[in-house]
Order: C-alpha cells, then structure tokens, then sequence
C-alpha cells in the first residue's frame, strides 16, 4: 500500500526549507544550519527520497497533482510556482 503524505504538510516543509536556505545565505548559524539539516531530512522521509533535491521534486509533483483535485488550496502570492535548489 502507498502512502501519500499530506499535502499540507509537505508544503509547510517546503516552506521552512526555503525560509532556512534564505536565512543561511544571509548569516552563517549553526543552530539554523541544524534546523535546515532536519527539515531536509523529514522532507526525505516524508517524501520516500535519499536526497534533498529527489524530496523537493517528488514534492512539488504531489503539490501539482493535488492542486489540480482540488485538494491543497494555492496560498495568495505562491500561483504554484515549484520549489528548486
């Protein structure tokens, strides 16, 4: 049986990610680079990838296909631009 995570969620993660990986470009922190280092690896785990960028397409595949069921409800700004590193 396939699990498909929650959209919700994933988008939150995706979220955090990118709001960390901005953070990080603008001042070095080991307690974010931490935070950014378990985002990434829930986003693994989340999505069934080995890697960060495996994670981050397979979620912006899932927020596509439930965008188009009418199941996550596009937040105002976003226009369901994908995530990329």
């Amino acid at each position: 049986m396939l699990v498909v995570p929650d959209p919700k969620v994933v988008r939150r993660l995706l979220t955090r990610y990118a709001s960390l990986r901005i953070a990080l470009t603008e001042s070095e922190g080991r307690e974010k680079s931490r935070e950014l280092e378990d985002v990434s690896y829930t986003l693994c785990i989340t999505m069934g990838t080995r890697n960060v960028h495996e994670a981050i397409a397979a979620a912006d595949t899932l927020l596509v296909a439930a965008a188009r069921r009418g199941r996550v409800q596009e937040p105002d700004g976003e226009g369901g631009l994908p995530v990329r590193v």
